[in-house]
């Protein structure tokens, strides 16, 4: 929080940076589940192929999907790590959320590739091979849970997150796949393989939803979740001084560090740089904020309509 300054209107400043919220270092993780899973997929997508089971080619497909979502959101935490410059005065840090949208949308797009190619196999159901099915689904538990399980202390990350829900989803989903397969080997019935398929699409469409929603919403500079508005004014407002705030503004700057503005009327005046750093540091111990920028006012008649 730097030192509060006048000028015509006698506002004091402060900025804020306090805890920034960065992403941990997950390059590794990213590293490791790209190999496994780009591998997994082409295993997959050919022994679906050569056993004819439009479950294991589905699943192929959403792997592939995710294959692409780690590489996104791989090059997302990479640049967001980049330093500001004249023209991006925040760096590159909002290509996480673009990143999350992206991936989004890759993901709409599987679901209509598989749902297409179910509707067909429903109306013309092939002959599987369900040991294969079986066989290879097992395979892919091992590398989803295992690939899940490198991403599970980043939840707070919504691209961490994504990939995390992608793998352990897929894991489930894989999980389906065995089971549909040792059913056909009981039964022999034909329909199991795309009606697997269909529910395959609704966990995929289930997750999607989710994941589509919160970068929207992060994009179009919504409140991130987990902080809510009214109780930040709240704290603001019952700050010893504070007669009102107004034109209070909070947004993600990238999918793990938020930025705040408010402007506090306090008619006695400005309180000083340490009102502003112990201001800076509840916002980011408290409400997860590790940008704020505080203007302090010492009339309403400064802060117009927005009184």
């Amino acid at each position: 929080m730097g030192a509060g300054h006048s000028h015509s209107h006698d506002h004091g400043h402060g900025h804020g940076h306090a805890h920034s919220h960065a992403p941990a270092d997950f390059g590794n993780a990213f590293l490791i589940g790209i190999v496994l899973n780009t591998a997994f997929v082409v295993v997959e997508a050919t022994y679906g192929w050569i056993s004819g089971s439009m479950a294991l080619i589905a699943d192929a497909g959403h792997n592939l999907s995710d294959v692409l979502a780690l590489l996104l959101a791989w090059g997302a935490s990479v640049a967001a790590k980049r330093p500001a410059s004249q023209r991006f005065t925040y760096g590159y840090k909002s290509s996480t959320i673009l990143a999350a949208l992206a991936n989004a949308g890759l993901l709409l797009v599987a679901i209509g590739a598989i749902l297409f190619e179910t509707l067909h196999r429903m109306a013309e159901p092939a002959p599987v091979q369900g040991e294969t099915m079986v066989v290879v689904a097992g395979i892919g538990i091992a590398i989803n849970a295992g690939t899940a399980a490198l991403f599970m202390r980043g939840q707070d990350d919504i691209n961490i997150r994504g990939a995390f829900l992608h793998m352990a989803a897929d894991a489930l989903v894989s999980l389906g796949v065995v089971i549909a397969g040792l059913a056909i080997i009981w039964t022999g019935a034909r329909w199991i393989d795309p009606a697997v398929s269909l529910v395959i699409v609704a966990v995929i469409g289930w997750g999607t939803w989710g994941l589509l929603k919160d970068s929207v919403a992060m994009s179009m500079l919504a409140v991130p979740r987990g902080i809510a508005e009214s109780d930040v004014r709240a704290y603001l407002a019952a700050l010893p001084g504070v007669e009102t705030v107004h034109d209070l503004h909070i947004w993600p700057m990238s999918t793990t560090e938020t930025a705040l503005t408010a402007h506090l009327v306090m008619p006695q005046g400005h309180p000083g740089d340490a009102f502003l750093r112990d201001v800076a540091h509840d916002l980011d111990h408290h409400h997860r904020i590790g940008h704020p920028t505080i203007q302090i006012e010492t009339s309403r008649a400064d802060c117009g309509a927005g009184c």
